[in-house]
């Protein structure tokens, strides 16, 4: 298993638990500041993760978004070799990211902007970035929706709103993005509300049932799909 840590860089815990290690701790000369988001590539055993910032740590994350720093980078760690690759700098807040079940790209959250951006691995368009979707709120975590759907859940952390107005009963929480086929646009098909300020973090679907956790707040919210309040598009 593999820990983005914030503070201490990539880490891994072994199949048999015990203490933690630290694998990487920099890339190009320029050390972790802000680690996040982490997925594994099953067959090969590289690790992608996100650097948020270079400039504010874990504790200022708010100053990411306040400030426009823009910063972030995606990368790739190779157990093998012990390499860590850049894939892409200058990202505002990346956050999340999954890899596709194909393996052909990745799906990061760029928390600043609202969006998320897809990043080819392979095929013609490998090395490029793309926008994926843009979303109605600041993007946290993302994660593979549960059936083989072939969608995301995207923790919202908050609305777009939120500096006007706050956060409220009616805040968005989470959404569902799907990009069908060759659809060069990933569409929001589920959007789901009423948990007021939760500062939702990170969605995980099991078995018909939503894992919820929050960036700022101690808790795990456990929901079954059919008894959430939710709203179509």
């Amino acid at each position: 298993m593999y820990i983005a840590d914030a503070y201490l860089g990539l880490m891994r815990v072994g199949r048999c638990g015990g203490l933690a290690e630290v694998v990487a701790t920099e890339a190009d000369g320029l050390p972790f500041n802000f680690l996040n988001g982490v997925d594994v590539d099953q067959e090969t055993g590289e690790v992608y993760f996100t650097d948020s910032s270079t400039v504010y740590q874990r504790s200022e994350y708010m100053l990411v978004v306040l400030t426009g720093d823009a910063t972030g980078r995606l990368m790739r760690y190779d157990p093998r070799t012990g390499n860590v690759t850049v894939l892409r700098s200058g990202l505002a807040f990346p956050n999340g990211v999954a890899l596709s079940a194909d393996r052909t790209h990745l799906v990061v959250a760029e928390t600043s902007s609202c969006r998320l951006l897809r990043h080819w691995l392979r095929g013609p368009a490998a090395g490029e970035t793309e926008v994926l979707a843009d979303l109605p709120g600041y993007p946290d975590n993302v994660r593979h929706d549960g059936g083989g759907r072939g969608g995301y859940w995207v923790g919202m952390n908050r609305d777009k709103q939120w500096a006007e107005s706050g956060t409220t009963a009616n805040s968005m929480s989470a959404v569902r993005v799907v990009a069908a086929g060759d659809a060069t646009n990933g569409t929001v098909v589920e959007a789901l509300r009423g948990f007021g300020d939760a500062t939702v973090s990170e969605v995980v679907e099991r078995n018909g049932s939503l894992w919820i956790g929050s960036v700022d707040t101690p808790y795990v919210g456990l929901f079954k799909l059919a008894s959430l309040p939710q709203c179509r598009g």
